[in-house]
């Protein structure tokens, strides 16, 4: 009877797993309010899955590769005995907030010292699955877990807010902060863009001279844009979404008056497939910032205009 009892015995009923699914965000514009929710700051960062068996060490991005030769540092710092399997994000904050694109410097010249882990769930403890407990069980034994075994920076236990989220979202939005999640307290963990998590984020928006575009049969597949700095105009990358193919005829149209035999930009970039244009029409661009490169990211077409003279 002993023998059926012991640690080595349950293993087989209780493997631990390889990676696992993420579960993702519903993007919505307004946050909910009301007991059944509660509010975390959005971070700018990796979702990175920490897998500890024992000595045993993984980092899976949200896409089930392990980077833990990149987040050695964060994925030793998580020190608890056994088995746990956390979901969190890997930031860099910088003036303030977590800063995607210093993220992305570290990582590019393999620089861990400014490198934090705010962890924001517990999916697996010790051969026990967690995922089908309620979102607030599991974001308590993750808490008792750190606090348990005095896990402590670069390892963050990512606080939440309960009550009102549009208030909270209003505070992130004026701290420049990326946005809020709001999670469901009595829902399991499933690995799919669910509605129990909700994202709202917040944008920045900014009119840039379209320098260049590339065609498709009926209009544009994208728009290359610049800005203008001093004397010099800079290129800020390309946007390729938030037009209709009516309004993707209308852009074409419009820049097929201005098309140029070269591109007008002060350091020029190689793009084979570009249609250069004189910088007479603005594109109005929601991005929600600007990468280390210079690069806007995640941008959304908008309008497009021709400044009065």
């Amino acid at each position: 009877m002993a023998k059926r009892t012991r640690a080595p015995a349950k293993k087989p009923q209780h493997p631990m797993p390889g990676f696992i699914s993420p579960q993702l965000a519903t993007l919505k514009m307004k946050a909910p309010s009301g007991a059944q929710w509660i509010h975390e700051v959005k971070y700018d960062g990796y979702r990175i899955q920490l897998h500890i068996d024992g000595d045993d060490r993984k980092a899976f991005t949200r896409n089930g590769h392990d980077w833990v030769s990149r987040f050695s540092v964060i994925a030793g710092a998580f020190d608890v005995e056994g088995q746990a399997i956390v979901d969190g994000e890997v930031v860099v904050i910088h003036e303030g907030r977590t800063n995607f694109s210093e993220l992305q410097a570290d990582l590019g010249r393999g620089d861990q010292d400014r490198l934090l882990y705010f962890a924001f769930d517990l999916l697996w403890l010790q051969g026990q699955d967690l995922r089908k407990l309620s979102q607030i069980t599991r974001k308590g034994l993750l808490k008792e877990l750190m606090e348990n075994n005095k896990i402590k920076e670069p390892i963050f236990y990512s606080e939440h807010h309960e009550g009102d989220g549009q208030a909270l979202f209003e505070a992130a939005s004026k701290l420049n902060y990326e946005g809020i999640v709001s999670k469901r307290v009595d829902a399991a963990y499933r690995s799919e863009r669910v509605e129990a998590w909700q994202k709202i984020k917040t944008v920045q928006r900014e009119k840039f001279p379209v320098v260049g575009f590339i065609k498709d049969p009926t209009g544009i597949a994208a728009l290359y844009l610049g800005k203008q700095e001093g004397k010099e105009l800079r290129y800020m990358g390309k946007v390729g979404t938030g037009w209709s193919r009516t309004k993707s005829a209308e852009i074409r149209k419009a820049l097929d008056t201005v098309v140029s035999p070269k591109q007008k930009l002060t350091k020029p970039v190689k793009k084979p497939k570009a249609t250069w244009v004189e910088p007479k029409f603005y594109a109005d661009i929601e991005y929600r910032d600007i990468t280390s490169e210079g690069l806007l990211r995640a941008s959304s077409f908008k309008g497009l205009s021709k400044p009065e003279r």
